[in-house]
């Protein structure tokens, strides 16, 4: 038997820096890749051959390029999966598998397995399976193109990475194994799609838990006909026990993050998470300041990922409002004395980390599934907690008439489901008409959880008087308070809303108590 020579070297594989053992007969082992690396000169006796596998034929290893390592007896080792120029091997004799790094640990590696093998262009549909064995069973019953993440428990990071892709497809078939960790991965990718394009192939469980089973048991046809018969896929709308009841009675939120006004947060108790927050004024009264306080706090206050999409405002106007309420100044302006690397140290501050603040650039589309699927994006693949629109008329400004209300009923009521289903929220502007009424579409107002009312005298000659805004909740479905919810002073020096707080506390409450709050705040 042979010894150790040399412990805790560095592997040339993987790259670790210990885990490396070097044997008397010159032959080394990692136990962090599992690579093993026999004496120089020594012949392995192993050969690697396109071989039948588990109900599998040799024209779908050879489409897949899944190659059998068989050692010098002819007992099959292990197999081969490629994903970019990386492979994934999986052993045969025992339960496991690992990496191996051809061509260095730095080459580039993929993301689904079979993903090379089809092209970008739109085709029916897609199958995504939870494992290599189980997209190459697939193949070899339906011929059609088919996948696999590297794991359930990556699944979402495996498919968010080529989302763009799969949603070119009209159909996405979900086909992961009939377990606990198969049915979370299910329910994560699932949250990345429009569930009208999802489609869910359950395994009965037991014995046949997954498509390699039935190609092991011969059950080809019973195999395809279960993939055929998918129904859509549905999000789990019922529970019963009181495990479940326990569950959602703790998922539900109570206060949520303060809004940078302590007398809206008094009337709203925060903004919280599965509810949509609409915010409506006339042109010119200044709700994108509000939107961007409000930004700009969650920024501050919370370390969730946000998304922002202004459709009316460019992208360095938007980083120089956050950068600039955090400094005090309107660094727009050309007079400001603001630098811009003053401006991007100030929002290295607010922001913190990349891929947390996530800037949407419009491209003028007059078609809501591109905002819907944008925002399902960021939610789900981008992780972000709330969202913020300016503004919803804007997404379909140039189809008018009876074409335009009909696509904004259908956007907000797709908008409130999605808040719903994806446990987010939303922060969303509307104009309104001179009679109040929301622009385009009276059923904005209708599905939002809360409404709030800005306005504002604009042609007022008292300077004081044209810069206050007035804020009313007019609809509160949390805890039904509605009315007056404070007024902001706006600040021309420093581009910031200010509150006076003990007037607005008094507007809401009908007492002079100031609830602890300091008596004026900035936002």
């Amino acid at each position: 038997m042979s010894e150790i020579t040399e412990l805790h070297q560095p592997c040339p594989d993987c790259g670790s820096s210990d885990a490396l053992c070097k044997y008397d007969d010159g032959h080394s082992y990692c136990f962090s890749c599992l690579e093993y690396t026999p004496p120089e000169g020594l012949m392995t006796g192993f050969t690697y051959e396109y071989l039948p596998l588990r109900g599998i034929s040799a024209d779908t290893m050879r489409f897949f390029d899944c190659k059998t390592k068989i050692n010098s007896e002819g007992k099959p080792v292990s197999l081969g999966f490629q994903y970019g120029q990386t492979y994934k091997v999986r052993y045969l004799d025992q339960k496991g598998f690992s990496w191996s790094y051809p061509h260095g640990k730095d080459a580039p590696k993929g993301t689904l397995y079979g993903r090379d093998k089809w092209s970008a262009s739109p085709r029916r549909s897609i199958t995504i399976t939870e494992g290599e064995l189980d997209a190459l069973s697939l193949y070899e019953v339906l011929r059609s193109p088919v996948v696999s993440v590297k794991s359930a428990s990556s699944a979402a990071s495996d498919v968010g990475m080529e989302r763009s892709w799969l949603n070119e497809f009209d159909r996405i078939y979900l086909c992961f194994d009939a377990d606990e960790a198969g049915r979370r991965a299910t329910q994560a990718v699932a949250k990345l799609f429009d569930p009208n394009k999802l489609y869910d192939v359950r395994f009965p469980g037991g014995a046949r838990k997954d498509a390699n089973d039935y190609l092991r048991c011969g059950e080809r046809d019973e195999l395809a006909q279960l993939w055929t018969n998918a129904r859509r896929y549905l999000p789990e709308q019922i529970i019963s026990t009181f495990t479940e009841f326990e569950k959602v009675i703790g998922e539900i939120p109570r206060n949520g993050v303060a809004y940078p006004w302590p007398t809206l947060t008094y009337m709203t108790y925060g903004i919280r998470t599965s509810e949509s927050v609409l915010i409506t004024a006339q042109e010119g009264v200044g709700k994108t300041e509000v939107m961007h306080a409000i930004l700009h706090n969650l920024l501050t206050s919370t370390d969730a990922a946000v998304g922002s999409i202004f459709l009316e405002e460019p992208k360095k106007r938007l980083l120089q409002a956050v950068a600039g309420i955090q400094l005090g100044k309107p660094v727009h302006l050309p007079d400001s004395g603001v630098s811009d690397e003053e401006t991007l140290e100030a929002l290295r501050r607010v922001v913190q980390v990349d891929e947390r603040l996530h800037v949407y650039s419009h491209f003028g589309s007059d078609d809501p599934e591109v905002i819907l699927d944008t925002i399902r994006f960021l939610v789900s693949a981008r992780m972000c907690r709330y969202i913020l629109l300016d503004h919803l008329t804007m997404v379909v400004s140039g189809l008018g008439g009876d074409n335009e209300r009909r696509a904004l009923d259908y956007l907000s009521t797709r908008l409130e489901m999605m808040v719903k289903e994806l446990d987010f929220s939303l922060i969303v502007v509307s104009h309104v008409n001179d009679d109040g009424l929301t622009r385009g579409s009276r059923n904005i107002s209708k599905i939002a959880d809360l409404r709030i009312d800005l306005t504002r005298d604009i042609k007022s000659a008292d300077p004081i008087v044209r810069r206050t805004m007035h804020l009313m909740v007019s609809k509160n479905r949390f805890c039904g308070r509605t009315g007056p919810a404070g007024t902001l002073l706006f600040d021309p020096e420093t581009y910031t809303l200010s509150e006076d707080l003990g007037y607005g506390l008094l507007q809401a409450t009908g007492s002079n108590d100031n609830y602890g709050f300091p008596h004026t705040v900035a936002a």
